[in-house]
This record gives C-alpha cells, sequence and structure tokens, in this order.
C-alpha cells in the first residue's frame, strides 16, 4: 500500500465525509509553486491552496517573519495584552484602504469570520437587519455565511433553518442569460416586495466570485450598487477573500472599478498560508461597535501579522501586481490558442483580471451548455499528469487558475503543458 492510500485509508475512518478534499494524495512538502507528495510525486499547483498561496509556499521571507515571532511569543490574546505586529499590520492595511478618508481594521481567523463581523458591523453601524447578496456567492461555511452563500447544495443542504433577513440578487452572467439589467430589476423587486431600503444594513458582493465561477462582478453594476447605498443609506461590503492581495492585478479587486466600498473582508493570501482574516473599514463604521463587541481569542494572532506584514512586503518589493497581470496574460493566450484546436475539450467564456483566471468546458463547441463532468475529468487527469487543479462554478463546468504569484517562468509553462494534455479530448 502506497503511502497516500494508508492516509487516505486513515482519513476516512478519522474524519467525516462532510469534510471534502479535492484530490486522493497527500502533502509532504512545497515550495513555491510546487508540492511533493508523500510518496515522492512532485506537482505543480495551479490551486494555490484556494488562493491563500499568492506569495507561493513558504515564501523565504514570510517564513522569516514567522520564525522571528514565533521565538518572541505565539499567543496573549490581543484582548488581554495587546502587541505591536496587530497594529503594524492593521497601520498598512489602513493605508491600502480602497475608499478615500480614514480607515480602521479588525483582525480575525477566517474568511467566515471576516464576513460574521462586517455584517456585524454594518447592523450595528445603521440599525438594520438585512442583508443582500448574490445568487453563486461563497461568503462561507458557518450558518450566518452559508445563508449569505447563493448555493444551496451542499452549503445549506439539510442543515435547518438559517438565519432570517438574508436576500439574494442574480449575479449578472450573460451567457447563462442574466444581465445587469434583470439584477437591478431584481434588486427594485426586492425593495417593493420583500423588505425596504430602510432596512437593509448591507449589500455584499465579491468583486470576482471565487468558487461561483470566477465571473466579474461588472462595474455598470459595482457602481449602480453604490449610487443605490448612497440613496439609502445601505453599506457596500466587497469580499475579497479570494480576490484580495495581487491576485487581480490590484490589491484589492475592487480597485478595477473604481468603486469606494464602505467595508472589506479579507483572509486567505493576507497571511501568506497563516490563518488570519479580517474587515477594513472606514473608520466612522469601524467605530460603531462597543468595546467588547468585536475580536476572537485567536484573531490576529501574533505569528499571523508577522507573516502578513512580509506578505505586504513581497508583493511590493517582487513587483507582484504587475506578475499578477503578465501572468495572466500568458495564461488567457495560451487558453485562447487552445479555443481554435479540434482535439481539445470545447473550452470557452476565458476571462479573469490579473492571475485570476477562469474557463469554461461545454458539451459542444460554440454553445453554452455546461459540461461538469468533464470539468472534473480535465481535474483528475491533471493530477494524474503532475497538476494540481480545481474546478469551480454554478454549474460546475468552470476551471480556475489560482497559481502562485512567485511561480517561475518555467514552472508556469510546465502547468499549461500539463493542463493542455489534459484538455485534449
Amino acid at each position: 500500500m502506497s503511502a497516500n492510500s494508508d492516509l487516505l485509508h486513515r482519513r476516512n475512518n478519522a474524519i467525516p465525509r462532510g469534510i471534502a478534499h479535492s484530490t486522493p494524495v497527500f502533502a509532504e512538502r512545497a515550495a513555491n509553486a510546487e508540492i511533493w507528495d508523500v510518496d515522492g510525486k512532485r506537482y505543480v499547483d495551479f490551486a494555490g491552496g484556494i488562493a491563500v498561496l499568492n506569495t507561493g509556499h513558504r515564501h523565504p521571507k514570510v517564513i522569516a517573519a514567522a520564525a522571528e515571532q514565533l521565538n518572541r511569543f505565539t499567543h496573549t490574546a490581543f484582548q488581554v495584552m495587546a502587541y505591536e505586529p496587530y497594529i503594524a499590520l492593521c497601520e498598512r492595511l489602513n493605508a491600502r484602504a480602497p475608499f478615500s478618508g480614514p480607515a480602521k481594521s479588525a483582525l480575525f481567523t477566517t474568511g467566515a469570520e471576516a464576513v460574521e463581523n462586517a455584517v456585524k458591523i454594518a447592523r450595528i453601524a445603521t440599525g438594520r437587519p438585512g442583508v443582500i447578496s448574490f445568487t453563486g456567492a461563497f461568503h462561507g461555511r458557518t450558518l450566518m455565511t452559508s445563508a449569505l452563500t447563493g448555493k444551496v447544495d451542499p452549503y445549506k443542504k439539510a442543515v435547518g433553518p438559517l438565519p432570517a433577513g438574508m436576500y439574494h440578487l442574480p449575479f449578472p452572467i450573460p451567457h447563462q442569460g442574466t444581465s445587469v439589467a434583470d439584477s437591478l430589476k431584481a434588486l427594485d423587486f426586492l425593495f417593493r416586495c420583500d423588505i425596504e431600503p430602510s432596512q437593509v444594513a448591507a449589500i455584499i458582493i465579491e468583486p470576482v466570485q471565487g468558487e461561483g465561477g470566477f465571473y466579474i462582478a461588472p462595474t455598470e453594476l459595482l457602481t449602480s450598487l453604490r449610487a443605490i447605498c448612497d440613496q439609502h443609506g445601505i453599506l457596500l461590503i466587497a469580499d475579497e477573500v479570494q480576490s484580495g492581495f495581487g491576485r487581480t492585478g490590484r490589491l484589492f479587486a475592487i480597485e478595477h472599478s473604481g468603486v469606494e466600498p464602505d467595508l472589506v473582508t479579507m483572509a486567505k493570501s493576507l497571511g501568506g498560508g497563516f490563518p488570519i482574516s479580517g474587515v477594513l473599514g472606514r473608520a466612522e463604521i469601524m467605530d460603531k461597535a462597543e468595546p467588547g463587541a468585536l475580536g476572537g481569542t485567536y484573531g490576529g494572532n501574533p505569528i499571523a501579522c508577522a507573516a502578513g506584514l512580509a506578505v505586504l512586503d513581497v508583493i511590493e518589493e517582487e513587483g507582484l501586481l504587475a506578475r499578477a497581470d503578465a501572468i495572466g496574460k500568458t495564461i488567457t493566450a495560451h487558453l485562447e490558442a487552445l479555443t481554435g484546436r479540434n482535439d481539445i475539450l470545447p473550452i470557452g467564456a476565458i476571462r479573469g483580471h490579473g492571475a485570476m483566471i477562469g474557463f469554461e468546458i461545454f458539451k459542444e463547441r460554440g454553445g453554452f451548455e455546461p459540461d461538469a463532468a468533464a470539468a472534473k475529468q480535465v481535474t483528475t487527469r491533471a493530477l494524474g499528469e503532475g497538476l494540481v487543479l480545481l474546478s469551480c462554478g454554478n454549474k460546475g463546468n468552470v476551471i480556475r487558475i489560482l497559481v502562485p504569484l512567485t511561480v517561475s517562468d518555467a514552472v508556469l509553462q510546465e502547468g499549461l503543458g500539463i493542463l493542455t494534455r489534459a484538455l485534449v479530448a
């Protein structure tokens, strides 16, 4: 029995099936954009821990910063005895806020925790209960964030009543038959049929949907939402958990639109592999919560804060915003070339900002009927040839690419070669 097979057997006996995993292999070590499994096989990583590793596996600067903090102390609880790395990271984030005016930040541990606290802050600041999100959205797996998430199976299936006051609008995807006008019309219906604007605390949107399929929120939609929020005193929350920290060629994906949010949720690549999340918001809104209303035992862990500061340094010093754009152009050009090959599965709807690239597999060339089974087959083939690749999408037919922004050109091309072979019909 291989080491992978043995661990899979142990995993199935020890861990509930509700915790899914995309591959039947187990990591032994990793560096930058490469992973080696417990049987010694090497993989090119196009998943990046689901957008956690924009600065790559074990970036030397991130590891050094974490190690230095580890040798000082690992935990005091910021609410008990505070520490400088938390303050310094918030200062750095505030300085890069994608909105004008003073900003403040609060740190937590997971993306779902960041979203929960953003909703909490919005409700406190407005005195209102309602929150609006979008179909296809993924905001987490807690009860609150599952309610906000725009997909039933598997996130809401059989979990019983979810928190009240959550509403959904259709996310505009033209080739699936939904336009920006449809989304705004649905919002008008919502205001007239289900909840008056004066009872809505916030609208939350991913500037680029993650699990939903890497669909980009059109600037027209974001601009309209900003105007509607301003008109009715509603807060606009940008969920940047997956799209943030250089992935799209900007520190935050919302910056592509020029639209300013009121609150921003952050996690994943903020910590460079260490668990940390946060809410960045306008200072006057963030200060509405009373002392003790925000926080958490592990929120803003000092080791993760040190890592986060190093991540921001690496993004700046290594020019990762420009690198994301360059990687994205390389990937997109490669995929566009594949669309003209008859020996490749029908692919199309290639899209993305920076290096957050997605494309779809359809049942026939020139059509838009999704082929989720083929997408699954592609990720399985890719793994067999040494490429970690993920699918996603509201119809399960999207292939997403989240290669670390620190990937070498050689490893990137190697991964694209494997992807091509996995796409052969």
